[in-house]
């Protein structure tokens, strides 16, 4: 027996224990992620019995890293990140400097240094991208307007992170650690420093300029090359060469994280018209390294911390769970966003994952921070991991909670928000039989260009608050907030409308928007779009008026479209 097999040994151990204790926790009604960092643990050097290679666990972990953040860049378009920027950026690094400073004090009181305090801060602070994904995934709410805020919010996190990451070094002496010659400059003086970040910033500038003026032409067409081959294989390789290479090359000349890399190859991808077929043959590969990443994360976990420092934990548990939660629920109301939005971002943010490994053990090898605080570190994001589904689930019950006491919510919500309400210099005519059109998206962007264009009066309603703004400022009536809730269609003047439109992908709100709607207008017309045949019988039967199914209408106009060219031919195909 070749005794240089553990590549292979690690890849099956992961796998193998991966599907097992996946299928357990499953069985349990817990996320199979739980069930695979508990094989982890199982296999890692921890534990008695069979040990994997930790080193080559945390390597094949990189690749998970990367095809996952390339996955959330194919799904993820720089006009989604434009638009969601207002609540993101700010968002994010006040939440990053909220969680650094609660870390930074508990590690005061253990008596730790400031720099270590800091980088423990800093660990707690970012969410992992990969935890949230799975969770927006499962939720089905990916594609949604808070999802998007939610992601863009972590890609806002990720690149602050690699920012740290890169400065770090610089700063250990001056943070009283010690500093390697392995990580470069020794002796750092205040010009050094800023020289440093100059530095760094300019390579991430760099690597994102190239990326969207060169990779936003190169690589879709590459791919389009590729696919003209009409080989599967070679596509499929293509694809995952370029998510790999990209993360790597972004590494090793920009100084950028392998999955910041990453994410970008998959956000120039996304300008292709093949993204959706990159995304689905990359996502067998995807989900199994997705597998390799939870596990090797298992696997660096020391269950006796569980034992010796049960308060620590339990104290970096509550910072990561509740002080992080708390601290971007009331960022997100502050920037005028609704409740329903502030709890979705607490509830996604209430993680820690592969960043927050890195930190910590860039942290220990610049001596900041002690050993333990890898292993509070580590044992924190396990548990926070495995808690985020019952987060999840709380929001539910907290949301019908805020919807019960509706003057704590608008207590919350509506603190004078301009948005909110249609300005008073609204002529009155265009407030009676006008139509009322949810969601500003590609359906309802077409569908408002049509009535401005036969001057049909309308008023647009939609989440998106930039959008809103963008639309009073050319002239279209518009009013910010969820139309599922009453408060917003009421602005709307649905009472005197002679239709409401509802053009958003979110089905969820449908029916209470309908009932609103009904409640304050009984003789009004609706019109829904909808995705499946399931949700159309559901809101036929509920009397929803006119429902279109997205797939059958383009049946309907290709089918049209055919028959009428056939019989401007003449019907020459029945000689």
């Amino acid at each position: 027996m070749p005794h240089n097999i553990s590549l292979i040994t690690t890849i099956a151990a992961a796998l193998g224990f991966g599907l097992l204790f996946g299928y357990l926790a499953t069985r349990l009604k817990l996320p199979a992620l739980v069930g695979y960092l508990a094989a982890g643990i199982i296999i890692g050097p921890a534990t008695p019995g069979f040990v994997a290679d930790t080193a080559l666990a945390g390597q094949l972990a990189e690749i998970g890293v990367m095809l996952m953040m390339f996955g959330v860049g194919l799904h993820f378009s720089l006009d989604d990140l434009w638009a969601v920027r207002r609540v993101a950026l700010p968002g994010a690094v006040l939440q990053i400097a909220v969680a650094t400073a609660l870390g930074m004090v508990l590690a005061h009181f253990w008596g730790w240094s400031t720099g270590g305090g800091l980088v423990f801060g800093l660990a707690l602070s970012v969410a992992s991208t990969v935890v949230l994904l799975r969770a927006l995934e499962e939720r089905g709410i990916l594609d949604s307007f808070n999802g998007r805020i939610a992601v863009g919010w972590l890609v806002v996190e990720d690149l602050v992170t690699v920012l740290v990451l890169v400065l770090l070094p610089a700063l250990a002496g001056s943070l009283g650690g010690t500093y390697s010659e392995s990580h470069g400059v020794t002796g750092m003086g205040e010009a050094n420093l800023w020289t440093t970040l100059a530095i760094t910033l300019g390579q991430v500038g760099a690597f994102i300029a190239l990326m969207l003026v060169v990779g936003r032409k190169l690589f879709p067409w590459i791919l389009w090359q590729v696919a003209r081959t009409g080989s599967r294989e070679l596509f499929t390789l293509c694809v995952i060469a370029a998510a790999v290479g990209i993360a790597y090359a972004s590494t090793h000349y920009f100084g950028v994280s392998f999955a910041l890399g990453a994410f970008f190859a998959g956000m120039v991808l996304r300008e292709s018209e093949l993204a959706h077929r990159a995304a689905e043959e990359s996502l067998p590969l995807r989900d199994a390294f997705a597998v390799l990443f939870f596990v090797s994360v298992g696997m660096l976990f020391e269950p006796a911390i569980l034992i010796e420092q049960p308060l620590k934990l339990l104290a970096v548990v509550a910072i990561i769970v509740v002080g992080k939660s708390v601290a971007a629920f009331l960022l997100v109301l502050l920037l005028r966003y609704p409740a329903k939005t502030a709890l979705m971002v607490s509830a996604s943010l209430a993680q820690i994952g592969e960043f927050s490994f890195i930190l910590a053990a860039l942290g220990l090898s610049l001596g900041l921070m002690p050993a333990e605080g890898q292993s509070l570190i580590l044992a924190g994001a396990i548990i926070s991991i495995a808690l985020n589904p019952v987060v999840f689930r709380v929001t539910k019950p907290l949301e019908r909670w805020m919807g019960r006491n509706a003057s704590l919510a608008a207590k919350f919500e509506r603190t004078a928000d301009p948005l909110a309400e249609l300005p008073t210099s609204v002529p009155q005519e265009h407030l009676a039989g006008q139509v009322v059109l949810v969601g500003y998206g590609r359906v309802g962007r077409r569908i408002a260009a049509a009535l401005t264009e036969r001057g049909i009066p309308f008023v647009v309603a939609e989440q998106n608050r930039e959008l809103v703004d963008q639309l009073r400022k050319d002239g279209t009536h518009a009013v910010a907030g969820n139309a599922g809730e009453p408060a917003v269609l009421i602005q709307a003047h649905i009472a005197r409308a002679a239709m409401l439109v509802i053009a958003t992908p979110d089905t969820f709100h449908v029916r209470t928007m309908i009932e609103t709607a009904r409640a304050l207008n009984p003789n009004i017309k609706t019109v829904v779009r909808t995705h499946s045949d399931e949700e159309a019988e559901l809101l036929r039967g509920e009397r929803a008026g006119e429902v279109f199914i997205g797939e059958q209408e383009l049946a309907k106009g290709m089918t049209e479209f055919v028959l009428a060219n056939l019989a401007k031919g003449g019907g020459h195909h029945s000689h």
